[in-house]
């Protein structure tokens, strides 16, 4: 495979797939085919976020539901060291719609049940894709 820097979104998003932390492997196994609430949801999914001389930038949501525009992030130690990206990588995120649903790494380890009822509140309560 290419270095990260000449890799395309896609390859990038299947570089990050086989790399999940354990918390974000176990998330995963609870997300995926349709297992919450009949929602699709992607892992490690690309997301436009801008343009710069032709170029595309992306942040990668460590899982989406398109349906409900909902982006979900199991947030490790490195993000209390990043406080000031990660909001403002909110915010954008909020610009394009999105509701962003931040999980510690903690409260995945803790137990899922916890983290399961945030989810489906959130699923619950999200616009759809054609809302206001």
């Amino acid at each position: 495979m290419r270095p990260d820097y000449y890799m395309t979104p896609t390859e990038f998003a299947r570089l990050l797939r086989k790399n999940l932390t354990r918390e974000e492997a176990v998330m995963w196994d609870l997300l995926r085919n349709r297992r919450m609430m009949g929602f699709k949801f992607l892992r490690q999914h690309p997301i436009k976020v801008g343009e710069t001389n032709g170029s595309y930038h992306f942040y990668y949501a460590d899982f989406y539901c398109s349906e409900k525009k909902l982006v979900v992030e199991i947030d490790g130690l490195i993000h209390t060291m990043q406080e000031d990206y990660d909001t403002a990588r909110d915010q954008i995120m909020l610009e394009l719609r999105l509701t962003v649903l931040r999980v510690t790494n903690e409260e995945v380890n803790k137990g899922v049940v916890g983290v399961l009822k945030k989810i489906k509140e959130n699923l619950n309560s999200s616009p759809g894709p054609f809302s206001m």
